[in-house]
């Protein structure tokens, strides 16, 4: 039984041809396709290939080979080969001049789809459709990924910090997609991520800036630290900080503790200055005394020596 395949014919018509072929055919063994089963991770602009092979016993006539690429949910064509040709009347625009078969390796049973410049857009699920004499199809999933920039993170206040203060910790990365896992730890290595508020927001190119928020209560000396981790990639970005003691300023109490103590101490120094001076001028004294009263004895025996020579 014989089919006839129109030159550059709409999705809808080709649609309808493979559906005439999979009656002519119903009592024939359907065409395999093989597609990857685990869904295809592409990094966002650039170039991937959705693979789809197919088997076929008999010498391949390549006017005869018809491939059809379209999304799985839209039924909306992807990319069309017929007759020998490319076939893009019906081509979603936003694939325009970024899709091609390998029309070489289509006598080798390679249906396979190259999408240029991948864009998050592209992202879901594509029917394969090869017709020969008999027909098949089958679906693969794919997936875009980005890697997110370093993390860097920030602390607020950054300054006049007391032990017990409630701080708030910003965790920011961008250019990245899907959405990744956040994951915030104290220097003990304890997980902190209860506690966060994470916040996405998206470009017009569909990647993420991903904003995470940690508000702790703050301790002398302690090291935060924030891990973002892609998904589909596996790549991580770490970044941490470190609140030091020099950091952080006497609260009003310990302050005022302080002062008290360095007046008492600096009384209790002018206290002991006067005392000691008091006691020195009371040994000088005493001194000047003695000298003064072992010299008067001394003048009382020289008087009386003088008078008894002259007697």
């Amino acid at each position: 039984m014989g089919l006839t395949c129109v030159v550059n014919p709409s999705w809808k018509t080709m649609l309808s041809l493979l559906l005439s072929a999979m009656l002519a055919v119903q009592a024939t063994a359907a065409m395999e396709l093989y597609v990857p089963e685990q869904p295809v991770v592409a990094l966002h602009g650039r170039d991937v290939t959705l693979n789809c092979s197919f088997s076929h016993a008999d010498p391949l006539n390549l006017s005869d080979v018809n491939v059809f690429w379209q999304l799985t949910d839209t039924k909306r064509s992807v990319h069309g080969y017929s007759k020998g040709r490319d076939q893009l009347a019906d081509q979603v625009e936003r694939f325009a001049n970024r899709t091609s078969l390998f029309p070489a390796q289509l006598g080798l049973g390679n249906a396979s789809l190259l999408l240029s410049r991948v864009v998050v857009a592209d992202e879901g699920s594509y029917t394969c459709f090869v017709m020969v004499k008999d027909y098949g199809s089958a679906a693969l999933q794919l997936q875009v990924a980005a890697p997110y920039s370093k993390p860097v993170v920030t602390l607020y206040p950054e300054s006049n910090l007391r032990p017990g203060d409630e701080v708030a910790l910003t965790c920011v990365a961008y250019g990245g997609y899907p959405v990744g896992d956040v994951v915030w730890q104290d220097g003990s290595g304890r997980n902190l991520t209860d506690n966060i508020t994470t916040s996405l927001v998206a470009n017009e190119q569909g990647l993420f800036t991903m904003t995470s928020l940690l508000t702790v209560t703050l301790e002398p000396n302690s090291t935060y630290s924030c891990r973002l981790i892609n998904p589909l990639l596996g790549e991580e970005g770490f970044a941490f900080v470190t609140i030091t003691g020099q950091n952080i300023a006497f609260p009003p109490v310990a302050l005022w503790v302080t002062v008290g103590l360095s007046v008492c101490l600096l009384v209790l120094l002018i206290a002991l200055a006067a005392v000691c001076r008091r006691k020195i001028k009371e040994s000088c004294e005493e001194a000047r005394r003695e000298a003064e009263e072992a010299k008067e004895l001394e003048e009382d025996e020289s008087k009386t020596a003088l008078t008894a020579l002259r007697s």
